[in-house]
């Protein structure tokens, strides 16, 4: 079986195990790696640029080696290549464990229980709950659950139609490892600085695709395309900006302000402020934001799927392409 069709099934039977199945509840190879990159840490944690490049190349570099491996130790088989690719795929994307803790955190508020709501909060994203009121945590979950697209499910896919196994571990392994020691903290802005920049890298190209696919998928073409056009570049996060824009164009609401993240308090711009209809996000957006979620990680696999098969399709036909030619 030719590598674009071995990818578009594995993805597609990893994505619909994370459908039925969502993350496991032990054991989950991701949190295997933090506590991995943990001990990598202790080891060479320095104030120092230079040390924190050295972790993320060993943490990042050896996920996408383990990965290259194991594609290659199956390489024979059709059947067991399919199987690995399913099983990276589903152990990288996190679009069901997104989904029920946003849908759960809208239940609460929905019922008025703005505590609850707090307490699950710090399961979804890094906010501070205590800072926010009902309305101020329905944004948080709304936007969370955007930049969540591109980083849990479309951003693996297209590393996955790209490379591979090798690149759904390597994308994953860089997307913990922001989330580790990315954030601009003392401890962290110097030793964290390689892993932030290599994400901003890696994830560049699925926040582009989740906008574009956001457009398409949220029913509000023109709010969506509008919102990303005039307000995308003022997010402090060249990857958020576009995704969350979009989002707020295409669910008609207001996102961004002022929020208290990590102990700080940040001044973030208001995104879709210009639409005159918009209003701020609410606890029945977050449903819509959690469908519109769902459809555009099925988009990205089409997309991914198909590409990978027409690139595939390609060098069949021109191998002179990746062999070179010689006179």
């Amino acid at each position: 079986m030719r590598a674009g069709r071995v990818f578009a099934y594995g993805a597609a039977a990893g994505l619909l195990g994370d459908l039925l199945l969502g993350d496991p509840r032990r054991g989950h190879p991701v949190a295997a790696f933090g506590r991995a990159a943990g001990a990598v840490e202790r080891v060479l944690w320095r104030d120092h640029r230079g040390w924190g490049t050295l972790h993320t190349v060993v943490c990042a570099g050896g996920a996408a080696v383990l990965g290259s491996a194991a594609a290659h130790a199956v390489r024979r088989s059709s059947a067991a290549s399919v199987a690995l690719t399913a099983a990276a795929t589903w152990s990288v994307v996190g679009g069901t464990s997104l989904a029920r803790e946003a849908t759960a955190i809208g239940r609460a508020l929905e019922a008025g229980d703005v505590e609850a709501a707090r307490a699950r909060l710090p399961h979804l994203c890094g906010r501070d709950p205590q800072a926010l009121d009902a309305d101020g945590i329905a944004r948080a979950v709304v936007e969370s659950v955007a930049e969540n697209t591109s980083d849990a499910v479309v951003g693996a896919l297209v590393w996955g139609a790209v490379a591979g196994v090798p690149g759904l571990l390597g994308f994953r392994a860089v997307n913990t490892l922001d989330a580790m020691v990315g954030h601009k903290s003392p401890r962290y802005r110097r030793y964290g600085w390689a892993s932030a920049r290599l994400d901003d890298l890696a994830g560049w190209p699925g926040a582009r695709l989740t906008a574009v696919l956001t457009t398409v998928a949220g029913g509000a073409p023109r709010g969506a395309v509008r919102a990303w056009r005039a307000d995308a570049a003022q997010h402090p996060s060249p990857n958020a900006g576009p995704v969350e824009a979009s989002f707020a164009g295409a669910l008609g609401v207001r996102l961004g302000g002022t929020l208290s993240y990590g102990g700080r308090v940040e001044h973030r711009p208001v995104l879709n402020g210009a639409a005159g209809r918009a209003v701020r996000a609410g606890s029945g957006d977050i449903d819509r934001a959690v469908r519109l979620s769902r459809r555009v990680g099925w988009l990205a696999l089409g997309v991914c799927a198909g590409a990978r098969l027409l690139a595939r399709r390609a060098a069949a036909k021109n191998p002179g392409v990746t062999k070179g030619r010689t006179s």
